[in-house]
Protein backbone atom coordinates (compact mmCIF):
# COMPACT_ATOMS: atom_id res chain seq x y z
CA UNK A 1 0.00 0.00 0.00
CA UNK A 2 2.98 2.21 0.70
CA UNK A 3 4.21 1.76 -2.89
CA UNK A 4 0.65 2.71 -4.36
CA UNK A 5 0.21 5.80 -2.21
CA UNK A 6 3.85 6.74 -3.52
CA UNK A 7 2.56 6.51 -7.11
CA UNK A 8 0.45 9.16 -6.59
CA UNK A 9 -3.70 9.07 -7.74
CA UNK A 10 -4.67 6.36 -9.58
CA UNK A 11 -1.67 4.24 -9.04
CA UNK A 12 -2.20 0.31 -8.71
CA UNK A 13 -0.03 -2.72 -7.73
CA UNK A 14 0.81 -4.77 -10.32
CA UNK A 15 3.15 -7.39 -12.01
CA UNK A 16 4.96 -9.75 -10.12
CA UNK A 17 3.93 -7.81 -6.55
CA UNK A 18 -0.08 -7.69 -8.01
CA UNK A 19 0.57 -11.80 -8.71
CA UNK A 20 1.75 -12.64 -5.34
CA UNK A 21 -1.42 -10.57 -4.16
CA UNK A 22 -3.52 -12.52 -5.91
CA UNK A 23 -1.59 -15.85 -4.72
CA UNK A 24 -0.94 -16.59 -8.35
CA UNK A 25 2.91 -16.63 -8.25
CA UNK A 26 5.43 -17.19 -5.07
CA UNK A 27 7.88 -14.72 -5.91
CA UNK A 28 9.43 -12.95 -3.31
CA UNK A 29 12.18 -11.68 -5.45
CA UNK A 30 12.47 -7.90 -6.83
CA UNK A 31 11.14 -4.96 -6.01
CA UNK A 32 7.68 -3.91 -5.95
CA UNK A 33 5.74 -2.74 -8.84
CA UNK A 34 2.90 -0.31 -9.99
CA UNK A 35 1.51 0.97 -12.78
CA UNK A 36 -0.36 4.31 -12.75
CA UNK A 37 -0.90 6.46 -15.90
CA UNK A 38 1.77 8.79 -16.18
CA UNK A 39 5.31 8.93 -14.22
CA UNK A 40 8.95 8.04 -14.33
CA UNK A 41 9.79 5.15 -16.53
CA UNK A 42 12.31 4.25 -13.59
CA UNK A 43 11.92 2.69 -10.19
CA UNK A 44 12.27 5.21 -7.85
CA UNK A 45 12.96 4.36 -3.79
CA UNK A 46 12.46 0.41 -4.64
CA UNK A 47 9.47 0.90 -6.46
CA UNK A 48 9.05 -0.48 -10.51
CA UNK A 49 6.68 1.61 -12.11
CA UNK A 50 5.00 0.99 -15.10
CA UNK A 51 2.92 3.37 -17.55
CA UNK A 52 -0.70 2.26 -18.60
CA UNK A 53 -3.87 3.48 -18.44
CA UNK A 54 -6.17 1.01 -16.99
CA UNK A 55 -10.35 0.65 -17.54
CA UNK A 56 -12.24 0.37 -14.55
CA UNK A 57 -12.74 -3.44 -14.95
CA UNK A 58 -9.43 -3.78 -14.82
CA UNK A 59 -8.92 -2.67 -11.47
CA UNK A 60 -9.32 -4.32 -8.17
CA UNK A 61 -8.97 -4.44 -4.22
CA UNK A 62 -6.60 -7.48 -2.50
CA UNK A 63 -7.02 -7.15 1.36
CA UNK A 64 -7.39 -3.28 0.28
CA UNK A 65 -4.88 -2.43 -1.83
CA UNK A 66 -6.08 -1.10 -5.33
CA UNK A 67 -4.33 -3.47 -7.97
CA UNK A 68 -4.59 -4.65 -11.40
CA UNK A 69 -7.54 -7.45 -11.79
CA UNK A 70 -6.37 -11.38 -11.45
CA UNK A 71 -6.86 -11.11 -15.63
CA UNK A 72 -4.92 -8.04 -16.32
CA UNK A 73 -2.50 -9.25 -13.56
CA UNK A 74 -1.74 -12.39 -15.86
CA UNK A 75 -1.93 -10.23 -18.87
CA UNK A 76 0.88 -8.05 -17.58
CA UNK A 77 3.06 -11.39 -16.80
CA UNK A 78 2.21 -12.49 -20.30
CA UNK A 79 5.27 -10.12 -21.63
CA UNK A 80 7.78 -11.05 -18.95
CA UNK A 81 6.91 -14.86 -18.40
CA UNK A 82 7.61 -18.17 -20.65
CA UNK A 83 4.69 -19.60 -21.62
CA UNK A 84 5.24 -22.32 -18.93
CA UNK A 85 5.64 -19.53 -16.05
CA UNK A 86 2.52 -17.81 -17.55
CA UNK A 87 0.82 -21.56 -17.86
CA UNK A 88 1.13 -22.41 -14.01
CA UNK A 89 -0.12 -18.80 -12.82
CA UNK A 90 -3.62 -19.32 -14.81
CA UNK A 91 -3.83 -22.51 -13.54
CA UNK A 92 -3.54 -21.20 -10.04
CA UNK A 93 -5.88 -18.70 -10.79
CA UNK A 94 -8.26 -21.46 -11.69
CA UNK A 95 -7.87 -23.69 -8.75
CA UNK A 96 -8.52 -20.18 -6.82
CA UNK A 97 -11.67 -19.79 -8.61
CA UNK A 98 -10.84 -16.16 -8.96
CA UNK A 99 -13.81 -14.01 -10.40
CA UNK A 100 -13.06 -10.78 -13.25
CA UNK A 101 -14.73 -8.56 -14.84
CA UNK A 102 -12.85 -8.45 -17.62
CA UNK A 103 -11.99 -12.07 -19.41
CA UNK A 104 -8.38 -12.64 -20.97
CA UNK A 105 -10.02 -12.88 -24.40
CA UNK A 106 -11.07 -9.53 -23.84
CA UNK A 107 -8.18 -8.01 -23.04
CA UNK A 108 -6.32 -9.50 -26.02
CA UNK A 109 -8.89 -7.85 -28.36
CA UNK A 110 -8.26 -4.34 -26.06
CA UNK A 111 -4.82 -4.71 -26.59
CA UNK A 112 -3.93 -6.96 -29.65
CA UNK A 113 -0.11 -5.82 -29.88
CA UNK A 114 0.82 -6.72 -26.49
CA UNK A 115 3.92 -8.75 -25.82
CA UNK A 116 2.69 -11.62 -24.10
CA UNK A 117 -0.27 -12.15 -26.80
CA UNK A 118 1.26 -15.40 -28.43
CA UNK A 119 1.66 -16.95 -25.35
CA UNK A 120 -1.76 -16.45 -24.29
CA UNK A 121 -3.32 -17.21 -27.35
CA UNK A 122 -1.72 -20.44 -27.05
CA UNK A 123 -2.65 -21.50 -23.35
CA UNK A 124 -6.15 -19.99 -24.13
CA UNK A 125 -6.28 -22.20 -27.42
CA UNK A 126 -5.54 -25.86 -25.81
CA UNK A 127 -8.29 -27.55 -24.33
CA UNK A 128 -5.87 -29.12 -21.49
CA UNK A 129 -2.71 -27.98 -20.12
CA UNK A 130 0.86 -29.40 -21.84
CA UNK A 131 3.38 -30.45 -19.72
CA UNK A 132 1.09 -31.15 -16.22
CA UNK A 133 3.49 -33.49 -14.10
CA UNK A 134 2.28 -35.73 -11.53
CA UNK A 135 3.14 -33.14 -8.64
CA UNK A 136 1.53 -29.91 -10.54
CA UNK A 137 -1.97 -32.27 -10.57
CA UNK A 138 -1.36 -32.98 -6.76
CA UNK A 139 -0.47 -29.46 -5.46
CA UNK A 140 -3.44 -28.10 -7.44
CA UNK A 141 -5.69 -30.81 -5.90
CA UNK A 142 -4.64 -30.03 -2.29
CA UNK A 143 -4.97 -25.91 -3.13
CA UNK A 144 -8.39 -27.09 -4.67
CA UNK A 145 -9.35 -29.11 -1.47
CA UNK A 146 -8.11 -26.28 1.06
CA UNK A 147 -10.74 -23.53 -1.00
CA UNK A 148 -13.39 -25.84 -0.52
CA UNK A 149 -12.71 -26.56 3.15
CA UNK A 150 -12.12 -30.32 2.53
CA UNK A 151 -9.82 -32.15 4.81
CA UNK A 152 -6.44 -33.10 2.98
CA UNK A 153 -6.00 -36.88 2.20
CA UNK A 154 -2.53 -38.73 2.66
CA UNK A 155 -0.99 -38.47 -1.06
CA UNK A 156 0.64 -41.23 -2.80
CA UNK A 157 -0.09 -43.63 0.09
CA UNK A 158 0.21 -47.36 0.19
CA UNK A 159 -3.11 -49.09 0.76
CA UNK A 160 -2.63 -53.09 1.45
CA UNK A 161 -5.27 -55.52 0.01
CA UNK A 162 -5.20 -59.07 -0.47
CA UNK A 163 -1.88 -59.26 0.29
CA UNK A 164 -1.11 -56.50 -2.06
CA UNK A 165 0.23 -52.92 -1.81
CA UNK A 166 -1.08 -50.59 -4.05
CA UNK A 167 0.07 -46.94 -4.19
CA UNK A 168 -3.12 -44.48 -5.03
CA UNK A 169 -3.24 -40.94 -5.44
CA UNK A 170 -5.29 -39.90 -2.63
CA UNK A 171 -6.25 -41.43 0.69
CA UNK A 172 -8.73 -40.62 3.23
CA UNK A 173 -8.58 -44.06 5.69
CA UNK A 174 -10.97 -43.48 7.64
CA UNK A 175 -13.73 -42.57 5.21
CA UNK A 176 -12.50 -45.39 2.98
CA UNK A 177 -12.03 -43.45 0.19
CA UNK A 178 -9.66 -43.14 -3.01
CA UNK A 179 -9.25 -40.52 -5.36
CA UNK A 180 -6.69 -41.00 -8.43
CA UNK A 181 -5.73 -37.97 -10.02
CA UNK A 182 -5.97 -39.29 -13.94
CA UNK A 183 -3.68 -37.45 -16.16
CA UNK A 184 -2.52 -38.61 -19.78
CA UNK A 185 0.88 -39.21 -19.28
CA UNK A 186 0.55 -41.64 -16.60
CA UNK A 187 -3.02 -43.00 -16.78
CA UNK A 188 -3.08 -43.13 -20.96
CA UNK A 189 -1.24 -46.28 -21.65
CA UNK A 190 -2.75 -49.66 -22.54
CA UNK A 191 -1.18 -51.63 -19.77
CA UNK A 192 -2.32 -48.68 -17.28
CA UNK A 193 -6.16 -48.22 -18.41
CA UNK A 194 -5.88 -52.68 -17.93
CA UNK A 195 -4.60 -51.94 -14.43
CA UNK A 196 -6.36 -49.22 -13.49
CA UNK A 197 -9.56 -51.37 -13.53
CA UNK A 198 -8.28 -54.43 -12.10
CA UNK A 199 -7.09 -52.47 -8.66
CA UNK A 200 -10.70 -50.32 -9.11
CA UNK A 201 -12.30 -53.98 -8.83
CA UNK A 202 -10.33 -55.11 -6.32
CA UNK A 203 -10.62 -52.27 -3.97
CA UNK A 204 -14.53 -51.88 -4.27
CA UNK A 205 -14.77 -55.72 -3.41
CA UNK A 206 -13.03 -55.27 -0.36
CA UNK A 207 -15.26 -52.25 0.71
CA UNK A 208 -13.07 -49.01 -0.58
CA UNK A 209 -15.06 -46.60 -2.93
CA UNK A 210 -12.28 -44.74 -5.72
CA UNK A 211 -12.92 -42.36 -7.81
CA UNK A 212 -11.03 -40.57 -10.85
CA UNK A 213 -10.93 -36.58 -11.45
CA UNK A 214 -8.99 -35.22 -14.32
CA UNK A 215 -7.46 -31.81 -15.07
CA UNK A 216 -10.13 -30.51 -16.99
CA UNK A 217 -12.87 -31.45 -14.35
CA UNK A 218 -10.58 -29.68 -11.93
CA UNK A 219 -10.49 -26.38 -13.81
CA UNK A 220 -13.87 -26.54 -15.10
CA UNK A 221 -16.06 -27.77 -12.78
CA UNK A 222 -14.41 -27.55 -9.52
CA UNK A 223 -17.98 -27.15 -7.55
CA UNK A 224 -19.09 -29.85 -8.70
CA UNK A 225 -16.00 -31.93 -8.06
CA UNK A 226 -16.31 -30.12 -4.30
CA UNK A 227 -19.88 -31.33 -3.91
CA UNK A 228 -19.46 -34.50 -4.87
CA UNK A 229 -16.19 -35.20 -2.78
CA UNK A 230 -18.44 -32.99 0.43
CA UNK A 231 -20.51 -36.11 -0.08
CA UNK A 232 -18.53 -38.65 -0.26
CA UNK A 233 -16.34 -37.95 2.89
CA UNK A 234 -18.97 -37.16 5.36
CA UNK A 235 -19.00 -39.29 8.31
CA UNK A 236 -17.91 -42.83 7.69
CA UNK A 237 -16.52 -45.51 10.15
CA UNK A 238 -13.39 -47.06 9.03
CA UNK A 239 -12.89 -50.91 8.67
Amino acid sequence: MAAVLAGGPAAVLSHRSAGRLWGLIDDREGQVEITRPSGLNTGRCGIGVHEASLAADEIAYGDGIPATSPHRTLFDLSAAFSLRQLERAMNEAEVRRLLDRVSLPQLLDRHPGHRGAANLRVLLAASTPEGITRSDFEEAFVAFLDASGLPRPRLNADLAVRDRFYEVDCLWPAQRLVVELDGRAVHGTRRAFESDRERDRILAAEGWRTTRVTWRQLRDEPDDIAADLSRLLGPRTAV
